[in-house]
């Protein structure tokens, strides 16, 4: 079979530019490429006409010689005794493959790669390399202080409109990373999709501090159960439970309840509360006020 004109193959005139080439070439090249006409022979030797017509005319010297009748189309020597060889266009490595013109006029790996990277996921280089892993990624999540250490549910609205689900596990602390497998950006070339990344802000409470995987909170307490003891209702992260204040509880004074803290999550147990008093005497009656103004304390008799 003939090799047809090179110009007429890119479609162009003998005064195009080195930049109208180009244009030429990588529009035809992307029309063509086997990839997108899978099985279709008549696209296959077109892409080979392409690359065929795009290596000699990308070459200035190949191109001037082509211009003057010293090589054929196929950059042939028209001549006997110039040495066919030298002159001769590179071979297509199988079906659809080609080995590009280097030089100055030829094209590099990246520039294939910028060709062809938004038919394929990333150019030739993704391609060669198969299928990867969809990229990761990132979301802030602002998780209540209760949530944290119950644990609950929360929803993340993507920018798209979707929504993740998001579970949240008891004692998760302010700044972790939750991380949702298969919930980020799609796989490339069948590989399997990225993660969700969730950072979790967790917000202050006004009732309860924490320290590790127990918490701490301030209680009001009269003077009258302060000095005689007594039941007091406490609140706590799991609900209000009664709690019994010694005789004799100063402000200051801490009392413990078990497992009311962080809750457990897999093998770590539960943490406690811990409850400071604070002695609140309010607006003294009449009959401690007359109480008061006769009673001394033990150490002052």
């Amino acid at each position: 079979m003939s090799v047809r004109d090179p110009y007429d193959v890119l479609g162009i005139s003998k005064s195009a530019s080195q930049d109208d080439i180009r244009k030429a070439y990588r529009k035809l090249a992307k029309k063509y490429h086997p990839d997108l006409n899978p099985d279709d022979k008549k696209a296959e030797e077109e892409f080979k006409a392409v690359n065929q017509a795009n290596d000699l005319l990308s070459d200035p010297e190949k191109r001037a010689r082509f211009d003057r009748g010293e090589i054929d189309a196929a950059g042939q020597e028209r001549h006997p005794g110039f040495g066919g060889g030298s002159g001769g266009f590179n071979d297509f490595g199988g079906a659809g493959g080609f080995r590009h013109a280097g030089g100055a006029g030829g094209f590099t790996e990246e520039d294939l790669s910028d060709l062809f990277g938004g038919m394929f996921g990333g150019g030739a280089r993704a391609r060669r390399s198969g299928p990867r892993k969809g990229a990761d990624r990132s979301y802030t999540l602002k998780v209540s202080f209760l949530d944290a250490v119950n644990g609950g549910k929360s929803r993340i609205t993507l920018p798209e409109g979707s929504t993740l689900n998001v579970t949240i596990p008891p004692g998760i602390e302010d700044g972790k990373v939750l991380r949702l497998r298969g919930k980020g950006a799609p796989g490339v070339q069948g590989g399997p999709d990225g993660d969700a990344l969730i950072t979790v802000t967790v917000m202050p409470n006004p009732t309860y501090t924490r320290e590790g995987n127990d918490l701490r909170e301030n209680l009001d307490v009269d003077l009258k159960t302060a000095v005689l003891g007594g039941p007091i209702m406490v609140p706590t992260p799991t609900g209000t439970v009664k709690m019994n204040v010694p005789a004799g509880s100063d402000t200051g004074t801490v009392l413990r309840l078990r497992g009311k803290g962080v809750q457990a999550h897999g093998s770590r147990p539960a943490g406690n509360l811990y409850v400071t008093l604070q002695v609140k005497i309010g607006k003294a009656d009449e009959a401690l006020q007359e109480f008061l103004k006769t009673w001394k304390p033990a150490d002052e008799k």
